[in-house]
């Protein structure tokens, strides 16, 4: 049998390369095993994205769970994951959920993962206590399930936190592309039944996504930026997979990237909507949202990569937004996890309360904020280079780069160099890729650059 290893997402892997209904089956026994043991009877709910087999591996989670004298209650439907949380948050007898999904991966990966009782990411301990118990042996036997609608009143809800007349109002054209992931539809009726005029497209049943990735980035959004620059005069929202992470193209059929997204959510959230607290970000985020948070007035703090550090400061209270780098963003008031939806909504929002197009109002922020250039490369290398990264890195300072003096280091993730007029760069290994990944950020794309190669280069010659 494959040997079934949660890292701190849960567990990915090729339909091809072991990822079936046995292999699933014997994941959801160790999550069976550890719930059943310590609250007997409780209630978990399971959904899935629109990917190969998902309703039937669902089925078998149910089924698992249910052996276990749990109360497994499983999606009608594919759902986005943030429809789940919501679901389990909202549920007092729910200690927890599975959900069915690769996120942004490519159609041959299938992926399952654990949401907690707050619809949050289940501890690094949890998926470690699992990985010890996964049986080496298929599993035999289930339970009854029920099936359940968990979008709807999610929906319902998203409606209900809306400024539906200012919606109805300024009637925004918008393009929606779920890139045939679990939002297909659900976007697209939640914004039309509010008012705005919706054009939807890669919506319809595709579990080979029709080759695209269903990642909200360059190039897997070229089809959106078309539509929108023929649409005259909209903008376009892009979801993920499991609809967890957006991205946006503006009047002009130009992507924005989440480092200009994220920090026009924020000013919705604290200029129009009068909301307070922390942000929350990795530090692999763009300079752009710290600089917006203190123009705000709002305490910045900036963790190690991976949403489960931004979900700790949640659990300490006053977070107004939680980010992360790639377009997942979280209204911990309203969910403990990234919603991708949501975050389109208040983007919708913005534009409409505003009464200015989407370019306009990124134009705006650079004025307001500056300029900064962020880049992102992956240096590829063999096992043996990556961990000698690895065994460096805690011990690497630089005491200068590019001709500038670092004004703070910090080696708690890879090693992050930031400099005085706001530029950094960071060097991180992945943890399940052979490479090392490096990002940069300056006040143009030429110091972007030299700060990134200029750094990978010096710790190069110290392996």
């Amino acid at each position: 049998m494959r040997i079934i290893r949660f890292d701190n997402k849960g567990w990915r892997a090729r339909f091809d390369q072991g990822f079936n209904a046995k292999n699933v089956a014997r994941a959801a026994d160790a999550f069976a095993y550890i719930w059943a043991d310590a609250n007997p009877g409780s209630t978990v709910l399971v959904g899935y994205d629109t990917r190969y087999q998902g309703a039937e591996f669902a089925k078998v989670v149910g089924g698992v769970l249910a052996s276990y004298g749990l109360r497994a209650v499983v999606s009608d439907a594919p759902c986005p994951t943030p429809a789940l949380g919501w679901a389990v948050a909202r549920d007092d007898q729910a200690l927890g959920a599975v959900m069915l999904t690769a996120s942004s991966a490519s159609c041959e990966y299938g992926g399952i993962s654990v949401r907690g009782a707050d619809g949050g990411p289940v501890s690094d301990e949890f998926y470690a206590a699992a990985t010890q118990i996964v049986p080496s042996v298929e599993v035999g036997g289930a339970g009854s399930f029920e099936l359940a609608d968990f979008v709807t009143p999610y929906l319902e809800h998203l409606a209900s936190l809306a400024n539906a007349s200012v919606l109805a109002d300024a009637a925004p054209k918008i393009v929606v592309d779920p890139m045939f992931g679990s939002a297909r539809g659900h976007l697209a009726r939640l914004l039309g039944d509010l008012g705005c005029d919706v054009t939807q497209i890669h919506g319809g049943d595709a579990p080979d996504f029709e080759g695209l990735h269903p990642l909200p980035g360059e190039p897997w959004v070229d089809r959106c930026e078309r539509a929108v620059a023929q649409s005259g005069g909209g903008f376009g929202i892009v979801l993920d997979g499991d609809a967890d992470r957006l991205g946006l193209v503006d009047e002009d059929g130009t992507f924005v990237s989440p480092h200009r997204m994220v920090p026009l959510v924020l000013d919705h959230l604290v200029s129009d909507l009068g909301r307070q607290g922390r942000v929350v970000a990795t530090y692999s985020s763009s300079a752009y949202l710290r600089r917006q948070a203190a123009r705000l007035g709002c305490r910045f703090t900036a963790v190690p990569m991976g949403f489960s550090r931004i979900y700790r400061e949640f659990v300490e209270g006053d977070v107004v937004l939680g980010a992360e780098e790639r377009g997942g963003v979280s209204i911990p008031s309203h969910l403990a996890e990234r919603d991708g939806l949501y975050a389109a909504l208040l983007v919708a929002e913005l534009v409409a309360t505003r009464g200015v197009p989407l370019r306009e109002l990124v134009a705006e922020l650079e004025d307001d904020l500056g300029a900064m250039h962020y880049i992102s490369r992956d240096i590829r290398l063999d096992a043996a280079s990556i961990q000698t990264f690895r065994n460096i890195l805690p011990g690497l300072n630089l005491p200068e780069v590019c001709g500038r003096r670092p004004v703070y280091v910090s080696h708690s993730d890879g090693l992050v160099l930031r400099f005085e007029d706001d530029s950094w760069v960071q060097l991180r290994p992945s943890r399940t890729e052979p490479l090392v990944r490096a990002r940069a950020e300056a006040p143009n794309v030429h110091d972007a650059e030299q700060l990134a190669q200029t750094t990978c280069l010096a710790a190069q010659r110290l392996r």
